[in-house]
This record gives C-alpha cells, sequence and structure tokens, in this order.
C-alpha cells in the first residue's frame, strides 16, 4: 500500500506544474489560470516593435520565469502607408512573436487597441475581411478618419493635431478596431488592452457597441489564435464594464497611483482610495470565461503619462508622484529603493487586496528625466544592455518566493 501510494503521488507531481500554477489554454480561461498568468506579468512596451534588445529581452523574460508580457507591441497614431505602414510591421512583429514563443510557448503577449485614431488611418486600405466580419458591403477604399471620432468635436486633437478619439458608435470605429484586434492576434498576440475604454463610449452608455467589439474579437480568435483565446482588458477607473450582470473584459486594469509622502523626500506608498486608485473597487458578476466573481482580478501597473511643469518636486496635483509620472518617478530612485519598493508593493497588494496582481516594470519609456534617458528597462546592465536598471534578478526573487494560492489569497 505505501509503494501504491508514492507511486500515486509520484504521478499527481508529474502533472502538476511544478510551479503550483497551471498555464494551460484552450478556447478558454478558468480563474485559476488567469490568476496564474496575471502572478507573473510583466510590462515589454513594444518589444515586438523594435524597442529594446530583443534577443536579451527574450532572455531575461525566461530567466525571470514571466508569463504575461503586456504592451508588447500597439499603434499610438502613425497608421500611414509606406515603409512604417501598419501591415508592414505587423510581418515584423509575427516574427519576433514566434521566436518568444519558441523560447517560452505558454507566454501570453499583449498587444493594445487604443483610444486614439490618427489622419494616418485614411492612407490605410480596408482588407475585405474587415467588411465581411461586420456584415458590410465589400468596398475598395482605405479607411476614413472623418468617420470615427465623436460627431460633436469631443476628444478632436486630445492626443495631438490630427488625431481623435474614437467614438466606439461609430461603425467606421469598430471596423477599425477589428482590424487591429483581428492583425494582432494573426501576428501572435492572445491578449489585446484596450486602452481607457471609458473615454471611448460617450456614446455607448448600455455598452452595446463595447459588448460588441470585444465579441467580434473573441469570435475571431476561436478560429486564429494559437491557443483559441484572446484576453481583454482595459483601463476601468469607474470598477470594470458590466452589461446586464455579465463583466465584458477578462480581467481589469489600472495605474497603480503612488501617493507622495511629503515629509519624506522621493518616497511614494499604496493607499486604499487615493485618487481613482483601483483597490477594492473591481467590479464583479460572469466573467467570459463563464465563472462568477465578487471582484474581478487586475492588474496594476507603473504607467506613463509625461511630466509636470516641476518635475522632482511634491505637491503638483493631479496623479503625478513628486512631479513625474509613476514609471518616471520610480526610474529616478536609487536601485536599493527600486527594488525594496517592488518587494512592498507586492506585499501590499497581498495584504490589502488579493485580487490585484503588480504588473513589473520591464520596459517602458521615460518623460523628464534627471539624466536625459527616456527608457526603463529591468534587464540587468552588462554589455548587452549597458543602461538597464537592474530590477531583472528582483523580479526573479519575488517570484520565486511567492506562495499566493490561485484563488487570491494568501495562505
Amino acid at each position: 500500500m505505501r509503494l501504491l501510494n508514492r507511486l500515486i503521488m509520484g504521478c499527481l507531481l508529474m502533472i502538476q506544474p511544478a510551479s503550483g500554477r497551471d498555464y494551460h489554454i484552450d478556447g478558454s480561461v478558468s480563474e485559476e489560470t488567469l490568476r496564474s498568468y496575471l502572478s507573473r506579468s510583466i510590462t515589454m512596451m513594444q518589444m515586438l516593435a523594435g524597442k529594446g534588445d530583443f534577443e536579451d529581452n527574450v532572455r531575461m523574460l525566461k530567466s525571470c520565469g514571466a508569463k504575461f508580457v503586456g504592451r508588447a507591441v500597439y499603434n499610438w497614431g502613425r497608421e500611414e502607408g509606406g515603409e512604417a505602414a501598419l501591415p508592414k510591421r505587423l510581418e515584423d512583429i509575427k516574427a519576433k512573436a514566434a521566436k518568444v514563443h519558441e523560447a517560452d510557448p505558454e507566454i501570453i503577449l499583449q498587444a493594445c487597441v487604443f483610444e486614439i485614431i490618427s489622419e494616418g488611418v485614411d492612407k490605410l486600405p480596408v482588407p475585405p475581411w474587415a467588411f465581411e466580419a461586420l456584415g458590410q458591403p465589400v468596398e475598395i477604399r482605405n479607411f476614413r478618419f472623418a468617420d470615427m471620432g465623436y460627431p460633436n468635436g469631443r476628444g478632436r486633437n486630445q492626443w495631438g493635431q490630427g488625431s481623435c478619439v474614437p467614438d466606439v458608435s461609430r461603425s467606421e470605429t469598430r471596423l477599425f478596431f477589428h482590424y487591429l484586434a483581428a492583425s494582432y492576434i494573426d501576428a501572435g498576440c492572445e491578449a489585446i488592452h484596450f486602452g481607457q475604454a471609458e473615454l471611448m463610449n460617450g456614446n455607448d452608455p448600455d455598452l452595446k457597441y463595447w459588448s460588441e467589439i470585444l465579441e467580434r474579437a473573441r469570435q475571431y480568435a476561436v478560429k486564429h489564435a494559437r491557443r483559441h483565446l484572446v484576453l481583454c482588458d482595459a483601463h476601468v477607473p469607474h470598477g470594470g464594464l458590466v452589461r446586464e450582470g455579465r463583466l465584458l473584459l477578462d480581467f481589469h486594469s489600472f495605474p497603480l497611483r503612488v501617493a507622495e509622502v511629503p515629509e519624506r523626500p522621493q518616497e511614494g506608498i499604496l493607499k486604499n482610495g487615493f485618487s481613482d486608485s483601483l483597490y477594492g473597487r473591481s467590479k464583479g458578476g460572469l466573467s467570459p470565461g463563464g465563472w462568477k466573481c465578487d471582484h474581478l482580478p487586475y492588474l496594476v501597473e507603473f504607467d506613463n503619462y509625461g511630466r509636470s511643469r516641476k518635475p522632482g518636486e511634491p505637491g503638483m496635483g493631479g496623479c503625478w508622484v513628486w512631479g513625474w509620472d509613476e514609471i518616471t518617478w520610480f526610474s529616478q530612485q536609487p536601485e536599493p529603493y527600486r527594488n525594496d519598493w517592488l518587494r512592498y508593493a507586492w506585499k501590499w497588494l497581498n495584504e490589502h487586496d488579493p485580487d490585484g496582481y503588480l504588473e513589473m516594470p520591464g520596459y517602458r519609456c521615460l518623460s523628464g528625466t534627471r539624466n536625459g534617458k527616456r527608457w526603463y528597462y529591468a534587464n540587468q546592465p552588462g554589455k548587452t544592455v549597458p543602461e538597464g536598471f537592474g530590477q531583472e534578478e528582483t523580479i526573479r526573487a519575488i517570484w520565486d518566493a511567492d506562495t499566493r494560492t490561485l484563488s487570491g489569497h494568501a495562505p
């Protein structure tokens, strides 16, 4: 009997992931699997689009044990033709995604469909399959910028001259968003971040059109995605998008919202109720995966949004952290503090809201730094990445020591 028990235990160990986490996906995702991925998430901004040292980034992801790679590719305007056109870039993105999956086929790469469209779309042809997906007659034409923004001019030039905040109630916007989502899925991405979704639903109060956009992307993924699934999220300042009791997003996301500590120069902390932080406010309901929850799991990230009039100074108002955005503030701190702060934030979330997961900073743009640097990268500094900020080993150590259960509650 003892020998039989040992054999049974041995078989169980063989079929359970060594990390205690499940990364199996095929057409659906359980709550446990979703939390497994979120607990190993890292931002790698434009990794698939030529930013950073690609080979060293792949090495770092594998070394740390990352499984969810956020913001790996996106388009912030600039859709125009020529060598920089989106269709040309998608070829390179697909090749790079394949190399990431050669290193680790379980990794999820996230693309982004943001709250910006520029006049460059006027030079981008609409493929026949995009018309067909929306049940529209196939035409030979380009996308139409003039038919994507709010008719009343809301959000026009908000992101610079010749751009607009798209209105999801307009069929041309939904046509373009499906083109982007499907193109990223074809390139190997299994997650899509839909940016500041609430900026785009001014004419969609009951979320009918957002529901259509997301469902259309999911149906496309069933047939074309690597594992027949795409995970959708967005920034949700009001806690989430819920329509008739059903959660529209697979998980939520939001900036960290770091509070300054005025009596301790340059220090920042996390606080329930600070600004519009998401802590304790993620809405629940029936998830797209078919499971119910009181609070949908979510990611918090080091956001980038520029610098104040006085970078490095406190009390600039809004969401500034000592006059910087979150990732720039973080990058300006001494290395020991950066390492300690990641440990602190991880522990704080575990204790204060186990439905929240810290998306580690891997690669992200900076604004207004003291030394003029434009990018933060967590890679260990060396010959390949001489200006690495050196959080790679700390990220790996935090994850290696993580005993958080898949239910989201600390043991």
